[in-house]
């Protein structure tokens, strides 16, 4: 055979068979790697950091401590969740508590009660458990006292 001859031969394209059987192995490679990833199932025991606790039951005590309030030095600025904190709405700044939990607020010197949603972080006094807003403040009566003795209850 000559060279030019050779080259021709070399160029032509592989049969139709030999493709198809190429094209079936790699789709048999890629089907296979991708059940070998769905073969095993999560480990769920595992804790992650970012996990939330465990809900409590419904009316659990939380805590208890002296509650105090913020309000108009803080109205319309962000709060730790990003939002903006409004002084009128039922909310609430909590050291550890996530981000929406809604809590039961017992003032203990009167037994009134609020439902507040945290949306903050504080209290920033070390003898203080929550800071509610202007508006939870005034439905336990503690706007002139400016602080009392509560306890938590998860709502």
């Amino acid at each position: 055979m000559n060279a030019s001859l050779a080259s021709r031969v070399d160029d032509r394209p592989a049969p139709l068979a030999g493709r198809r059987r190429d094209l079936l192995a790699a789709c048999g490679l890629v089907a296979v790697g991708a059940l070998a990833g769905c073969s095993t199932t999560p480990d769920r025991r595992r804790v992650t950091p970012d996990a939330a606790p465990a809900p409590r039951p419904s009316g659990t005590e939380l805590a208890r401590g002296t509650a105090s309030w913020y309000g108009p030095r803080f109205h319309g600025k962000r709060t730790a969740s990003g939002e903006r904190f409004d002084m009128n709405a039922l909310t609430a700044a909590h050291r550890t508590l996530p981000f929406g939990t809604r809590v039961r607020v017992i003032n203990l010197q009167n037994g009134l009660e609020v439902v507040v949603r945290i949306n903050d972080r504080g209290p920033h006094a070390a003898d203080r458990i929550i800071d509610l807003s202007r508006a939870a403040a005034a439905a336990l009566d503690l706007l002139r006292a400016g602080e009392a003795p509560v306890v938590l209850v998860e709502a």
